[in-house]
């Protein structure tokens, strides 16, 4: 079934729309942390991209295995109930029926719990695999949320307090704070779109939690940006007035 263009989300124009952001960070703040931050997640998007690919397709070499390890104990088991029905009438006492009966249950059993391990292998492989990538974009995040936190734009509005021997320097103005707390929002939304390339094609509950974690991460971090971002624009409003 083929999807829409429209109703996917495309690895590559995220990939695009993530170098484009590196090189807009990189002309206005060159050399800085953010930019290395921007070259960091540029890497983990290629590592998603590979992982996303190896989810999507069908691992054939374990599902051969599988497959033949699951036929080879069907036949046991199918095995096992014909020479069970074929015993002899005089095989002794009703005991020894019985006992026949009961391991022929027990190996059933236990090779139904072992196909069931067998087919769950793929998805657990997979499933690991992505949360690996889930891990990585969890730590960007927060790097990316570090960035920020001293970027207040009340320092800028408040200049008559004096700074302490502690205290980050003011090294820039009030529009090159705004469009520094901007690209950190996109960095943010960014890393979340790459989250979710991991369940476009996966349908894992437990990855599809920790995709959900990180987007609700990622929106709650761009929230704080964002009212920085209001306050700085509050900020010019009033200066202008």
């Amino acid at each position: 079934m083929t999807i829409s263009k429209y109703r996917s989300v495309d690895a590559t124009k995220i990939m695009d729309t993530l170098e484009r952001l590196r090189s807009r960070i990189g002309e206005r703040f060159p050399g800085s942390g953010l930019y290395h931050v921007s070259e960091e997640l540029i890497a983990v998007a290629r590592e998603t991209s590979t992982c996303v690919e190896y989810i999507r397709l069908p691992h054939w070499p374990i599902r051969i295995v599988t497959g033949a390890a699951v036929t080879a104990m069907v036949l046991v088991v199918v095995w096992l109930v014909t020479w069970t029905s074929r015993l002899p009438a005089g095989i002794g006492k009703q005991a020894d029926a019985v006992q026949v009966i009961d391991a022929t249950a027990s190996a059933a059993v236990f090779i139904g719990l072992a196909i069931l391990f067998l087919l769950r292998i793929e998805p657990s492989l997979k499933r690991r695999t992505g949360l690996r990538i889930v891990h990585q974009l969890r730590s960007l995040a927060h790097v990316i949320d570090m960035h920020q936190l001293t970027k207040d734009p009340e320092r800028l509005m408040s200049p008559e307090i004096p700074d302490t021997s502690s205290s980050p320097g003011r090294k820039m103005n009030a529009s090159q704070l705004g469009r520094y707390l901007d690209y950190c929002s996109e960095l943010l939304s960014v890393t979340s779109k790459l989250s979710a390339l991991l369940v476009q094609y996966f349908d894992d509950p437990i990855l599809l939690g920790a995709v959900n974690e990180i987007e609700t991460l990622t929106t709650g971090l761009s929230r704080k940006i964002w009212q920085k971002i209001q306050l700085l624009d509050s900020g010019r409003v009033a200066a202008g007035a």
